[in-house]
């Protein structure tokens, strides 16, 4: 027999910013201000339950609006969330359609939470190849939580780290086509200024759950000097409290960007 699959309720109870009655630790320096999320394992967890991958990816929404709503009492400014790779389009077609179809109903279904909290959305990927549908849901949750300043969450739908870069090198070999630009005026903020999301901070804390050790094309340029954290935990098992942890090993880090400071020992 096979096993009875994981059904989730169509109307999700709204639930307000503390609804787990958690708070925060005292944290022992300031909030990273922008944290970057590979959200991995959602697959890995649905067949160890003996149900299809795409049942996994259904239970990982909980665990995202989990960690927003964490990221939110943290403190943090910036949360960005890898939904939809670039490679992902390499799986099958079959779970291709439910992504496509399921990141449009996570956008209808809680963008009015979002709002209610205070997140801003936005939306970091291409268009080529993404289902218009989904750019359409993206562009009207970005239009209703624009004026939001709590924090921004960036969506990360179809996206991947070296075309970021790429494109953004099009678009300045354009400008200097036209005579807009000066090769010689080209400095990382050019750059900055024509990723997917302008100007965004560069990655203070980058964490990837599942317990695999790599970043997967996600946020290169962005993430040069982040602190990087590995969770054991698959995504739907990942909460609010597995962020918080990963911020406390953040303040534990010695951030020197490249300086030193000599310290012999005896």
């Amino acid at each position: 027999m096979s096993p009875k699959p994981y059904t989730h309720p169509d109307a999700v109870p709204f639930k307000p910013l503390d609804w787990t009655g958690l708070e925060p630790p005292r944290f022992a320096g300031p909030v990273p201000n922008h944290v970057a999320v590979v959200m991995d394992g959602n697959g890995r967890w649905a067949n160890k339950q003996g149900l299809p991958r795409t049942e996994g990816h259904r239970v990982g929404v909980d665990a995202m609006l989990d960690v927003i709503a964490g990221a939110v009492q943290a403190g943090v400014k910036h949360l960005s969330v890898y939904a939809f790779s670039t490679e992902n389009w390499k799986r099958s077609p079959a779970e291709v359609r439910f992504l496509m179809g399921f990141n449009r109903e996570v956008l209808h279904r809680h963008r009015d939470q979002l709002n209610e909290w205070g997140v801003r959305v936005r939306w970091a990927g291409r268009r080529p190849k993404l289902w218009g549908s989904v750019i359409k849901d993206l562009e009207a949750a970005e239009r209703l939580t624009r004026e939001n300043t709590t924090m921004t969450l960036q969506m990360c739908i179809n996206y991947g780290g070296r075309w970021e870069v790429v494109d953004a090198m099009r678009e300045m070999a354009e400008e200097v086509a036209a005579g807009r630009l000066r090769p010689s005026a080209i400095s990382e903020k050019t750059i900055a200024r024509h990723l997917y999301v302008p100007n965004l901070p560069d990655v203070d804390l980058f964490i990837r759950s599942g317990g695999e050790q790599r970043t997967s094309n996600f946020m290169l340029w962005e993430s040069a000097y982040a602190e990087m954290v590995f969770d054991d935990a698959l995504w739907p098992e990942f909460t609010r409290e597995n962020l918080w942890r990963a911020i406390q090993l953040f303040h534990a880090r010695d951030r020197r960007y490249g300086g030193a400071v000599d310290k012999p020992t005896a």
